[in-house]
């Protein structure tokens, strides 16, 4: 941004010289699209050579394709603990979650009409169940039933057994971990409850896969290629032979993904997770590092913040701060002026107008939210340097928007 298109020209004052260094950007926002992995790049070159052709074909090049696609779907299968035929892959992981409650929904609509999710869960979970439970399958009322979380962001495991205790219970709902503050949710816990009151449970891990080892405490498993390093434009819908499915969408050949997907980019997502999967312990190790560091950090240099989220049983990449008296909309602008790319899990939009939900569901500060999401190539003199700019950006935007000496 030049400075005449500069925000704060309007009696601002103006930023330190220091933070106009020309420098290498930063890019510290990997959540659902992190820089592509090498080996999957290698791999999504090597596919768009073998594998260009419509899988659905009989000829060789149609072939092919398939093998390649059904070989991409093996490896995830294998890397998310799941059978090969349990694997369906989609164009984005909004779909695949949207499918996943929507098939069930009607699938089994004989059980009940009822939705249970926890109140932190992503919007296209929370849209689709919504969307699922006023469809006229038949005349009994349905609902969406939302599980209050503590202020770390973690689900109340008792009320989420009494909930799927109820009757017309036809699906159940929660995260392998907040994507926006990090904190891992108790999954095993809720599964065995949902198990034993026969409510299948949809484990959303788009932002763990890769990143955080996952269990078996699932009986839908939706992730995002996208996520851990491989090309958007595929997710993954695992779902046990138990769970009962119908759809509600016109019919196609591939009855659970109409369409299909990019057959080099499902090998390319193949080889990111196998690649992610390996490189997991090490990669948590540096990451959480940094992400202690950060917490520290930010916590001891900025006045009036709240650092959100466990401090310990979390993600290792994602670390999540709100500044009072602060905009999030515009320290996100100022940050990406300075060099640094963030994201922010409570800023404003023009559409809504509304806070993050997440953060609301929390009872935390709900503005001036900044969101980081480590790649697994960050290095520590990175972080270093948006810690070093941080306090001045923040103070900047205070100063534009009247709080300066508040």
């Amino acid at each position: 941004m030049s400075t005449h298109d500069s925000p704060w020209r309007a009696g601002a004052p103006d930023p330190a010289p220091a933070d106009l260094e020309p420098r290498r950007r930063v890019f510290l926002d990997a959540g659902g699209h992190a820089p592509i992995l090498p080996a999957a790049r290698r791999a999504f070159d090597d596919a768009l050579d073998r594998g260009w052709a419509d899988p659905r074909r009989l000829h060789r090049e149609g072939r092919t394709a398939r093998l390649l696609l059904e070989g991409a779907r093996e490896s995830l299968a294998a890397s998310l603990g799941a059978r090969t035929e349990e694997i369906d892959l989609l164009p984005s992981h909004a779909l695949a979650l949207h499918a996943a409650v929507r098939s069930v929904a009607r699938g089994r609509r004989r059980a009940g009409r009822t939705i249970v999710t926890s109140a932190v869960e992503r919007a296209a979970i929370l849209t689709a169940a919504d969307f699922a439970v006023v469809q006229p399958w038949d005349e009994r009322p349905g609902a969406r039933v939302s599980i209050e979380v503590d202020r770390l962001g973690r689900v109340d495991v008792d009320a989420f057994t009494d909930a799927v205790r109820s009757p017309g219970v036809a699906l159940a709902a929660l995260q392998h971990a907040n994507g926006e503050v990090g904190t891992r949710q108790p999954v095993e816990a809720v599964h065995a409850a949902a198990s034993r009151a026969g409510v299948p449970l949809l484990v959303d891990a788009g932002s763990s896969a890769g990143h955080s080892e996952l269990s078996d405490a699932w009986d839908l498993l939706a992730a995002d290629a996208g996520d851990w390093g491989g090309l958007p434009g595929v997710a993954v819908l695992a779902t046990r032979a138990r769970v009962r499915r119908s759809p509600d969408w016109p019919e196609d050949s591939d009855r659970w993904s109409p369409g299909g997907v990019s057959v080099p980019a499902a090998l390319a997502a193949a080889v990111a997770l196998e690649t992610a999967t390996t490189s997991c312990a090490s990669d948590d190790a540096h990451r959480r590092g940094l992400v202690e560091h950060i917490r520290r950090r930010v916590a001891d240099d900025v006045a009036d913040v709240e650092v959100v989220g466990d401090a310990i049983d979390r993600l290792p990449h994602v670390v999540t701060f709100s500044c009072l008296y602060v905009d999030g909309e515009a320290l996100v602008t100022e940050l990406d002026r300075l060099g640094f790319a963030v994201g922010s899990g409570s800023a404003c939009t023009s559409s809504t107008l509304e806070p993050s939900h997440v953060l609301a569901a929390m009872g935390v500060l709900t503005h001036g939210n900044v969101r980081l999401c480590l790649p697994r190539d960050v290095t520590s003199e990175s972080v270093d340097r948006f810690l070093a700019a941080l306090p001045g950006a923040v103070g900047r935007v205070r100063a534009a928007l009247g709080a300066g000496g508040l």
